[in-house]
């Protein structure tokens, strides 16, 4: 089987392949490990850590509040809002969290008076904005996953409550933090690559991760949830915007769920899956495949710790819930590609594409300057020097959640709220609103087919 230059490399070892490598026409100069960030100079040592509430202990709950679990003198999650009880136990039970500071709703919370430093909030996007608001006027801090609100207006509100209270609200544009898109802006604003003209960047959803999240898991309805480009795709938003360091101006979009749709059921499907489909064994978007022979993306599941019991479970599962049912027969209407066009300050274009329908995962960037370019894929860039015609590649050593920002984000927010100093922050509520608004501003732009101006 032929084999890439990339995949020998990795097989090899940086050293060894570039010593067998180095015949070829495209081989580099150079070759960097992007180091770890978590060794700030501007953090101190904390004089106690950080008490933090956790409302809502799904997912982005648990990586973000694991942080306490491996630094417990920076962070110290002492109370816990989730409606699900047992995902509100385990959380409990992982955090040593007072039965007084357990609670079954985010209201809860501010009944009491303010008894933690800040709160982390992972509720599903359209229940952001209550409790950020509740959170601010109680006096917490604030750590808010995104997208900050499916509403422009309420986005806007939470910004002037910030303000207004001066408690710190630090949103969860992750990437910002990653070792990787850091050390990609670094370079960008180093003049290596002279005027930066124009960006591509591309994130690949991977087509079984669409069908999980957006075809029949919790985005799979836009109208109770948020649009994709903002779900999903704020993240790349906000990053276009970070690495060029200037204000979007214009967007332009387009996109329609093309796929997963009715029509394009294959004959011989059932609504679910394991209700003897005809398809279901060369589907690729099987749920018995995917869930139950593959065990993957189960943790939706809450699945029981004894082993032996998960595959009923899963099963059980997918019996009564969006994840067992055909991704043909949903009822979902998020779309399954999306593409937008922005001018920035300056004439700098940027091309960002959305894409469902592909094998792999992790953000794609082309950075082309008027002295040089560059081409990154996550895992590593390469940064190509048309003076000196020298390439130098950037190895992402991180291997921790979105490229190594997921816990970079959280040591650096617990810093800002132990020295009352937002500035150690670089995605607070005050940076982080533009790219919404270019979210906003393209699915306005997508609706009525014009070019929108992003106003701030």
């Amino acid at each position: 089987m032929p084999i890439s230059r990339r995949q020998l490399l990795k097989t090899l070892g940086a050293a060894t392949g570039v010593a067998v490598l180095s015949g070829f026409t495209d081989e580099t100069d150079a070759r960097q490990v992007i180091p770890d960030l978590s060794a700030n100079p501007l953090h101190k040592k904390p004089e106690r850590a950080i008490t933090v509430v956790t409302l809502g202990a799904g997912s982005r709950g648990n990586v973000y509040g694991n942080f306490a679990l491996s630094y417990p003198d920076e962070m110290d999650v002492i109370g816990v809002a989730e409606p699900i009880p047992l995902r509100n136990e385990r959380y409990t039970k992982k955090h040593n969290i007072a039965e007084a500071n357990r609670f079954t709703s985010w209201e809860q919370v501010f009944e009491r008076p303010k008894f933690a430093d800040a709160v982390l909030i992972t509720t599903p996007d359209n229940l952001h904005y209550g409790p950020c608001m509740a959170a601010l006027k109680a006096g917490y801090d604030v750590l808010l996953e995104k997208p900050i609100s499916p509403s422009e207006k309420e986005c806007r509100d939470i910004l002037a409550l910030a303000k207004k209270t001066g408690r710190i609200v630090a949103v969860c544009h992750v990437l910002r933090y990653a070792p990787y898109f850091v050390k990609l802006r670094e370079i960008m604003h180093s003049g290596v690559l002279g005027e930066i003209v124009s960006i591509q960047h591309m994130e690949p959803i991977e087509h079984i991760h669409m069908s999980h999240s957006y075809v029949r898991g919790n985005w799979h309805d836009r109208n109770v949830t948020t649009p994709i480009i903002l779900a999903k795709s704020c993240h790349d938003l906000d990053i276009m915007r970070w690495l060029i360091g200037k204000p979007c101006k214009q967007i332009v979009a387009m996109g329609n769920l093309k796929w997963f749709r009715k029509e394009n059921a294959p004959t011989g499907s059932t609504d679910r899956c394991m209700d003897g489909c005809a398809a279901e064994s060369t589907c690729p978007y099987s749920a018995m495949k995917i869930y139950y022979r593959e065990r993957g993306w189960t943790y939706v599941f809450d699945l029981p710790e004894e082993k032996e019991k998960q595959g009923d479970f899963i099963l059980e599962k997918l019996r009564t819930t969006n994840y067992g049912r055909c991704v043909y027969k949903m009822d979902n209407n998020q779309e399954d590609h999306y593409i937008s066009c922005m001018e920035f300050e300056g004439g700098v274009t940027a091309n960002f594409s959305m894409e469902a329908f592909t094998s792999y995962a992790g953000r794609r960037t082309r950075v082309m300057g008027s002295m040089g370019d560059i081409v990154g894929d996550m895992e590593t860039f390469t940064v190509n020097d048309f003076r000196t015609n020298k390439s130098t590649v950037y190895d992402n050593s991180s291997g921790d959640g979105h490229g190594g920002g997921d816990w970079n984000l959280v040591r650096d927010w617990l810093q800002a709220v132990g020295q009352h100093n937002p500035a150690l922050l670089t995605s607070t509520i005050d940076a982080s609103i533009e790219s919404h608004v270019m979210g906003f501003m393209a699915e306005k732009s997508r609706k009525t087919k014009k070019v929108e101006a992003v106003r701030v």
